[in-house]
C-alpha cells in the first residue's frame, strides 16, 4: 500500500522567494512523503535571485509561478506553513483539517542593502535557502510536532 503524502502549502507574502524555495526543496527532497504547494497573500512574481541560488544547489524552480491562494486547485491541505510573519498575521482560515504551522524565515530582498555587492546579496539568499532546506529535511515530523 503506498504511503500517504502530506499536502503542504507554503504561504508567504508575495510567493516570490521563501515559499517558492520551500516548495522546491520539498519537491526535491521529500517528494515521496510531501505534496508541496506554495502561494502568497499577494502575487509578486518569482524572484530571479531565488531561482539562481536554488539552481546552485541543484534544484530548478524556474518553472514555478507566483500565485495567490485562490489560484490553487481545490486541495484539502494537511498543513499550511507560513514562512513569514506577515503571512502568519494575514493567514486566511482554511476549511477542513489543515493545521497552520508558523516558521518564519528572513526575507532575502529585505536583507539586501542597496550598497551591498551582488555577491553579498546572493549570500543572504543562500543563507535563507539553506535554512529552509534544513526545515524541509525535517518534514513531515517537524509539522506533526509543532501542531500538537
Amino acid at each position: 500500500m503506498p504511503r500517504k503524502r502530506f499536502k503542504v502549502l507554503f504561504l508567504c507574502t508575495g510567493n516570490s522567494c521563501r515559499s517558492q524555495m520551500a516548495e522546491g526543496w520539498a519537491r526535491h527532497l521529500k517528494g515521496d512523503v510531501v505534496e508541496p504547494y506554495s502561494a502568497g497573500i499577494e502575487k509578486h512574481g518569482i524572484n530571479e535571485r531565488a531561482v539562481m541560488v536554488m539552481a546552485e544547489a541543484g534544484v530548478d524552480i524556474s518553472h514555478q509561478k507566483s500565485k495567490l491562494i485562490n489560484e490553487l486547485p481545490a486541495v484539502d491541505f494537511d498543513y499550511v506553513v507560513t514562512v513569514c510573519d506577515r503571512a502568519y498575521e494575514s493567514c486566511p482560515l482554511f476549511s477542513g483539517k489543515a493545521k497552520v504551522v508558523h516558521r518564519s524565515f528572513d526575507d532575502p530582498p529585505a536583507l539586501a542593502d542597496s550598497d551591498a555587492t551582488e555577491e553579498a546579496v546572493l549570500d543572504f539568499y543562500r543563507r535563507v535557502r539553506d535554512e529552509i532546506k534544513q526545515f524541509v529535511l525535517q518534514l513531515p515530523e517537524v509539522l506533526q510536532k509543532k501542531s500538537t
